[in-house]
């Protein structure tokens, strides 16, 4: 017996023929190797779609699953004549089924984690949207939201059920309602998008979730490419509207192989969960909000046990040029290095949900030493080849747009954000411009002023101006030892001022953008030290380092409830710049000698030829 795996075949049908046609690669398949791969095509890995029941039992823990009942409401309301009466299409439905209506409601477990899920079932009337099913749906929202426990829908469905009217209209507006109620209660959502998912289903709860995973090939959107074709007459692209096609433009957080989806979901529902409750500390209990500072607050010590240097005695007095050439060495571990090194279960989300995903910018969720976190970081690489396509570590507005996108999402779970900088900048540019740079950069520093969970930046190598700052505004600042942190860099400062690129070592030494100056500032609160030549020189070590640094300023701000992170934050830089208090000494000011050593047998005489010659 041979059948084909096409799309109109049944999917019950699909795995029991002896041998079946791929509907990707139209090759010869066995039919029992094809259902115990997931029905997935061993050579091509096309996923043909399955029911509702294959679905629940793919993805929750086998002893684990409690179907709910749903109620079937409104059977016909308009009492709808096609071709056929819309009463007889449903009695078909749901004798070809089994099903009563379109989704399947259940309580269970993957890999030991609670979840509720909706999953859709493209059988029936093309997994089309009434009222019965925007009930289910809703209904799914409801246990998760009175159980207080992770929503995962799984989408299939053609679009709108036009047979039942405005009323099937109104289930869009009903669901998306139920997914803020949980976006509110801080509970998790995420989306499993399969093929196809389309019109009001997409336009609703498909992509309100707080993640939005995809099968492969899967394909998302409003309006289908016929309907596209058929109505503005457009030629689209190859691959358009496919998972894929949709993750380089920012709509979905990741792609995943059926056969990965077990271990993909229960990472992210044993992450990003609330963290456990602590007592917090409050503005009465020994310190003042208002000061910036919070409880087991250690900036007053020179070395705390975190390894952080709070005395900018301890550091090198060095020419900031060193720093500056320190801080763009290439062999430096960059975020995703350190996120290698240092965090468990790692999760990265992709994309603004707008138009774009940023290379240049990287966010997701994992464990640092069991706490689950969000981390969030410039990234650059290590090679031509690597800078070019981060972009050499410049975020566009939409990298800006993605992280406050995962800000949020740390905001409604409760989890710490940590953020890694090391950038020269914002992306310059037309099209930058041309998508709100400057509003994306904003909108960030806003944002991360008002987060009410802790917030830890470190600057790991270069912090240039607004573009560092829109992952910088946190309760703990912190910068390693050979990290530089300025408003403009030394050479654009010195095009403008000095009118000569090349005075750029006296541009650093004015602007003070090494880790001595600014931690004497106050700019920043601590100093991550780094092995000896810098942390390129010893990466694991640099990590370690870095991880101690984390973890210390974690310690110190999870207990703090959110009030009190979110007024000791602002107070940190409303005193920047501020007059001193009547009656009090105005902070003494930085001043390093006026020109300190080069090092390494070099003179500010070398510099100046250099310059001369250049």
């Amino acid at each position: 017996m041979t059948a084909s795996a096409t799309r109109q075949r049944p999917e019950a049908d699909l795995g029991t023929a002896e041998w079946l046609v791929c509907d990707g690669c139209r090759r010869m398949i066995y039919g029992r190797r094809f259902a115990r791969g997931g029905h997935v095509c061993p050579e091509c890995g096309w996923h043909a779609r399955l029911t509702a029941t294959q679905r629940i039992a793919l993805l929750l823990d086998e002893d684990s699953v409690e179907v709910v009942d749903t109620p079937v409401t409104a059977a016909d309301p308009l009492q709808f004549v096609d071709t056929r009466p819309y009463a007889d299409r449903l009695r078909s439905a749901r004798a070809s089924t089994g099903l009563p209506e379109g989704v399947v409601v259940a309580r269970g477990r993957i890999e030991g984690a609670p979840v509720v899920t909706a999953v859709m079932d493209f059988r029936f009337l093309g997994g089309s949207l009434g009222a019965a099913v925007g009930e289910a749906i809703t209904g799914a929202c409801e246990i998760a939201l009175r159980e207080r426990t992770p929503l995962l829908l799984v989408t299939a469905s053609g679009g709108a059920r036009m047979q039942e009217g405005a009323l099937s209209l109104m289930q869009m507006a009903k669901t998306a309602q139920a997914i803020g109620q949980l976006d509110e209660a801080g509970i998790l959502t995420v989306s499993l998008i399969t093929d196809p998912t389309f019109g009001g289903v997409a336009a609703s709860f498909a992509t309100l979730t707080d993640v939005i995973v995809a099968e492969p090939g899967a394909r998302l959107g409003f309006a289908g490419a016929r309907v596209i074709e058929q109505t503005i007459r457009q030629t689209l692209p190859p691959g358009f509207q496919t998972a894929e096609f949709l993750l380089a433009h920012g709509v979905v957080d990741l792609i995943s192989p059926r056969a990965q989806l077990r271990p993909t979901l229960a990472r992210l529902f044993g992450v990003a969960t609330r963290r456990p409750g602590t007592a917090p500390v409050t503005p009465g209990d020994g310190h003042s909000a208002g000061d910036g500072r919070g409880a087991g607050d250690s900036r007053g010590a020179s070395h705390g046990g975190d390894g952080v240097v709070r005395d900018p005695a301890r550091l090198a007095d060095r020419h900031p040029w060193e720093a500056v050439r320190l801080a763009r060495r290439l062999g430096r571990p960059s975020t995703l290095d350190y996120i290698g090194a240092l965090v468990e279960d790692w999760t990265e989300l992709h994309g603004d949900r707008a138009a774009t995903d940023c290379p240049a910018m990287v966010a997701g969720l994992g464990r640092l030493d069991g706490t689950p976190v969000v981390v969030i970081g410039t990234q650059k690489g290590h090679t031509a080849t690597e800078l070019a396509a981060r972009s050499y570590g410049m975020p566009s507005p939409g990298g800006y747009r993605k992280a406050a996108r995962v800000m949020r999402l740390a905001a409604k779970l409760g989890l710490p954000v940590i953020t890694l900088i090391d950038t020269a900048g914002a992306h310059p540019g037309i099209e930058a411009e041309q998508n709100g740079q400057a509003v994306a950069i904003a909108e960030n520093l806003r944002v991360m002023a008002g987060l009410p969970v802790p917030v830890v930046a470190v600057v790991t190598g270069e912090g240039g101006s607004g573009g560092a700052l829109a992952l910088a505004v946190a309760n703990r600042v912190l910068m390693c030892a050979n990290a530089i942190y300025s408003v403009i860099s030394p050479e654009g400062c010195a095009a403008i001022l000095w009118k000569d690129p090349a005075a750029g070592p006296d541009a650093a030494a004015a602007l003070r953008v090494d880790a001595r100056a600014l931690l004497a500032a106050g700019i920043v609160d601590g100093v991550v030290p780094e092995p000896d030549g810098g942390a390129d020189v010893d990466p694991l070590a640099a990590a370690d380092a870095l991880r101690a640094a984390l973890t210390g300023a974690l310690a110190e701000l999870t207990p703090l409830d959110p009030p009190t992170l979110v007024t000791a934050r602002r107070a940190r830089f409303r005193r920047f710049g501020t007059p001193a208090p009547a009656g009090g000494a105005a902070p003494a000011p930085v001043v390093p000698a006026a020109r300190p050593p080069l090092g390494a047998g070099r003179t500010h005489a070398d510099l100046d030829d250099a310059r001369r010659a250049s």
